[in-house]
């Protein structure tokens, strides 16, 4: 089947999910600091891998700008990103590109910890 054929048969959802990472659904709390921007901006993520988030928000970042994200987890991640989708009034999409080692590690860990707890175990299917 060629990919053409493939796109015809999937739903434009499964053809934009081609990420580098699982994404889990999870709202956790997030700082947004814009260069040039006096204070931060606050919300939740709505989806979470290790390559990235989703943030909705009505007043979505242009696409390309840089800002340093605190993501709060288990503990606070600093992590440096940029905003790599713009849906204006729904969200930013948002693609973490420089963090620290333990950081990684501590996101890495939480994510396969949600998503153990989000997928069911297919040896418990009855």
């Amino acid at each position: 089947m060629t990919d053409h054929d493939q796109n015809r048969f999937s739903s434009p959802g499964q053809r934009q999910d081609r990420r580098a990472h699982p994404r889990v659904k999870v709202s956790a709390p997030v700082e947004l600091h814009v260069e040039g921007s006096g204070s931060p901006i606050r919300g939740a993520t709505c989806e979470l891998s290790l390559g990235g988030c989703y943030i909705e928000t009505m007043f979505p970042l242009p696409k390309g700008t840089t800002l340093d994200l605190k993501l709060r987890i288990d503990t606070t991640l600093l992590i440096m990103a940029s905003v790599v989708t713009c849906d204006p009034q729904v969200g930013n999409g948002i693609k973490f590109t420089k963090m620290l080692a333990e950081d990684r590690e501590a996101l890495e860990t939480h994510l396969a910890a949600l998503q153990q707890a989000q997928d069911p175990d297919p040896t418990n299917a009855g």
